[in-house]
């Protein structure tokens, strides 16, 4: 039995892998209608008011997990019959209260929300402006601030909640696409779209890799999702999915890392300061909602674009499956600028079904071999690895570039960096921009999210047999890969 961080994860993987199932054994359109009631087979419901619903919530799960409404081109996507569990209310009043004399809860409201009436304060919902600042006077503590889970993960702030309703809503010229709330969402009514029925079928249809190529692209944090195996016994299970090759997106990360740092020696003078372009939500959420700052970003392109540049330029006709534990990634690869560059991304969520669907243990994997990139490719995974990689670009090749990094670690670190910046006030010049705090390993799609992750990424790393980014990348042609973006800033 996997192991899987809680059940709302356990749930997605549950549908995810019925699916493939399905899928592979062609079947689907047979067994969707009885996916429901394998996973529920009642006759108590689990969590909800009866199995009825929980199946109901199920088919919408499925519903996404074959791609979701094409009319809608948000990747992540709120199941409304999901959502209608949290309270709406920011600020509370306790059992703490005591009615006290002084009253100064409402005396320093300025829109005159409290009243009291039975020894106790009481907030008016449609009154109160959730200043808050009646949490701060209170002598005893007793007004609480609540938030919804997916309103507080979201940076962005592109979720809002319906009053009448009481359910959340995704504002899509908001939304970054991070997938903070999907993690964050402690009812599941959250929940990415998904690519998986296609990969399956484009693999079938390869006819064994015999009509066209089909390249997997791992994303150095998968060193820290299958703790039970080695990293190359990982490499061999996905293999034996049906692709031809597995590629280290560290490859692309090396190649980025000595692109971007030629770009920030030529232009940062200019410029003034620059940020990193390999986090698409971090891209997202500066050109979305600090556009005026767009011009300052590398148009450098991610290193998963970059790695399927070089196998597409290597063999045109090849098809290409980003693999890693981010959300973003379904978007950006879909940009007008971008879209052909990769024909579909994974998560490792998904990746865990679709092994567990052809039955692979990749504990039982012969080791297979990982294909050449340096320490500093793959330590892209973690908080500062992108810093440390362009950094040591810099001084291996001496380029003429005083970098002063400024390691934003998550997207309320990005903020503050990105206001201090419009106002000239930036420490630094260099802004490495993760809109998950801890880096890609922390993405909100991963399996494991556990404090030991960093170290699994620098133990990855440290497999390397490339010692340097330039021995990494020595053999390729990297002005033939047309590495920059041509978005409108």
């Amino acid at each position: 039995m996997r192991k899987f961080e809680n059940n709302v994860q356990f749930l997605k993987y549950k549908v995810l892998r019925e699916v493939a199932a399905s899928t592979l054994n062609g079947t689907l359109e047979k067994d969707i209608l009885n996916i429901g009631s394998h996973i529920i087979p009642g006759p108590k419901a689990e969590t909800r008011c009866c199995i009825y619903k929980e199946r109901a919530i199920i088919t919408e799960r499925i519903k996404l997990a074959l791609g979701g409404n094409p009319n809608h081109s948000n990747i992540i996507q709120v199941i409304d019959i999901a959502c209608d569990e949290c309270p709406v209310q920011k600020y509370s009043v306790t059992e703490a209260c005591r009615g006290c004399l002084a009253h100064k809860c409402m005396d320093v409201c300025p829109f005159g929300a409290i009243d009291f009436s039975g020894h106790k304060a009481h907030i008016d919902i449609n009154t109160c402006k959730e200043c808050g600042k009646c949490t701060h006077v209170c002598p005893y503590n007793a007004i609480i601030e609540i938030q919804r889970p997916c309103v507080k993960a979201c940076g962005a702030d592109a979720i809002s909640i319906d009053p009448e309703t009481k359910k959340a809503s995704i504002n899509e010229d908001d939304c970054i696409q991070c997938g903070a709330c999907v993690y964050q969402c402690p009812f599941g009514a959250i929940m990415d779209k998904s690519s998986i029925v296609d990969v399956i079928k484009l693999i079938k249809n390869s006819e064994e890799n015999s009509k066209y190529k089909v390249y997997a692209m791992i994303a150095p944090a998968i060193s820290s999702q299958f703790s039970y195996a080695k990293i190359e016994q990982v490499m061999t299970g996905i293999k034996k999915l049906g692709f031809h090759h597995v590629v280290e997106v560290a490859l692309g990360a090396d190649i980025i890392a000595y692109y971007e740092a030629q770009q920030v020696a030529h232009e940062l003078a200019e410029k003034e300061w620059m940020t990193t372009s390999c986090c698409p939500a971090f891209v997202t959420y500066i050109k979305k909602h600090f556009p005026h700052l767009a011009n300052h970003i590398s148009t450098a392109v991610s290193p998963m674009m970059a790695t399927s540049k070089l196998i597409k330029h290597i063999e045109p006709s090849a098809k290409t499956v980003f693999i890693g534990p981010c959300t973003a990634k379904k978007a950006e690869m879909n940009e007008p600028d971008l879209v052909g560059e990769v024909d579909y991304v994974l998560t490792f969520e998904e990746l865990q079904a679709l092994l567990d669907a052809h039955d692979i243990q990749v504990e039982d994997c012969q080791e297979g071999v990982l294909d050449n990139a340096s320490y500093f490719g793959r330590i892209f995974a973690r908080s500062g690895g992108v810093t440390d990689a362009i950094q040591h670009v810099v001084t291996a090749n001496q380029l003429d570039v005083d970098l002063q990094p400024a390691v934003c670690d998550g997207l309320d670190a990005c903020t503050k960096a990105l206001k201090m910046a419009a106002f000239n006030r930036l420490k630094g010049n260099f802004i490495e921009g993760m809109a998950c705090k801890g880096g890609c390993i922390c993405g909100p799609t991963s399996l494991s999210h556990g404090p030991k992750d960093k170290n699994e990424v620098d133990k990855y790393g440290k497999l390397a047999i490339e010692t340097t980014v330039n021995d990494a990348i020595r053999i390729l042609n990297i002005d033939a890969l047309d590495l920059d973006r041509t978005w409108n800033t």
